[in-house]
């Protein structure tokens, strides 16, 4: 009988051992992908930072949205935090129906906004509302800019031109990337020339330029200027083969301000992960909220860990 006890307790030991286990070895590895957008580099940095800090070599591939989402899909990529709904749902919806990615239920970001917008002399001039596109076609020069090949915002504004959307036959899409279209812009202001260009909010874009977003765009972008729910997306089986890298994934939280501010520094030059570990130094409050039940690689408290990582 003393025997069978032990035995039992044994096992329940066991189990709740296996419960709180440390991740396998071949979690230590996460891949993220970055389509190039600011943002998601920041969201991205701060993540990985954390990830070192908890033992993990976390590694970052810059791809299109189409690419990472296939990426995903064949499991060459991990994690992706820049699932910006509802712009982006056309093009990850089938890989979710078929239950080739999945999707964590709760955002990481809310109150984004993505949407076309203007310098403000260009609100002012009477360019307010996606209706107004057309009756500045001249003073455009014909041209909405957008960011890289395969985004889902030039994916909406080329279905706008080719459907004749606002009388928008005959515009033609100017691709380049996040950075090309910044570039313009800011070429734009300086010479108070006149230009439509993608928008969106978390981005330094909102403190430097003085801009407007167009109305009207509710049936392309979505409700209240395109307001937008941001989601983490991984491959289906990743929570079950690295459940402690899951539930810090279904942890992080960021709001439009601290990404604005790890932003900054990012569009200056430096690096994702240095502007991400400034931000943490300085604001060690969230970690507790991102690290509630999250352990190091190895099994080991994953705060204190990443809280000396940073030098707390």
């Amino acid at each position: 009988m003393k025997i069978r006890k032990l035995m039992l307790g044994s096992v329940l030991l066991a189990a709740c051992g296996s419960a709180l286990a440390n991740d396998p070895a071949q979690c230590r590895n996460v891949r993220f992908a970055d389509v190039g957008w600011t943002d998601i580099a920041a969201t991205t940095g701060m993540a990985s930072v954390v990830l070192e800090g908890l033992g993990y070599k976390p590694t970052t591939t810059i791809a299109s949205v189409p690419i990472t989402f296939s990426g995903i899909k064949s499991k060459q990529i991990d994690v992706f935090l820049g699932y910006w709904n509802p712009s982006m749902t056309p093009v990850i919806e089938p890989f979710v129906k078929a239950g080739q990615i999945k999707v964590l239920d709760t955002p990481n970001l809310v109150g984004a906004k993505y949407t076309l917008a203007v310098p403000d002399y260009v609100a002012a001039g009477g360019l307010k509302d996606f209706k107004d596109i057309a009756k500045f076609k001249d003073k455009l020069d014909g041209k909405i800019y957008g960011i890289e090949p395969g985004n889902d915002g030039n994916l909406l504004i080329d279905g706008m031109i080719k459907k004749n959307q606002f009388n928008l036959a005959g515009f033609k899409m100017v691709e380049s990337s996040e950075a090309g279209m910044l570039a313009e812009v800011e070429r734009s202001i300086r010479q108070k020339k006149w230009i439509v260009f993608l928008g969106w909010e978390p981005h330094p874009m909102n403190v430097k330029y003085k801009m407007a977003y167009l109305t009207g765009g509710d049936d392309v972008f979505g409700p209240n200027l395109g307001e937008a729910k941001v989601f983490t997306a991984i491959s289906p089986d990743y929570e079950t083969r690295c459940p402690n890298v899951g539930k810090l994934l279904h942890n992080l939280r960021f709001t439009t301000t601290i990404e604005n501010r790890v932003m900054g520094p990012i569009m200056d030059k430096v690096k994702p992960e240095t502007a991400a570990r400034d931000y943490l130094k300085k604001n060690p409050d969230i970690l507790k909220t991102w690290l509630a039940g999250v352990t190091t690689l190895d099994g080991k408290p994953g705060l204190a860990a990443v809280n000396k990582a940073l030098g707390h």
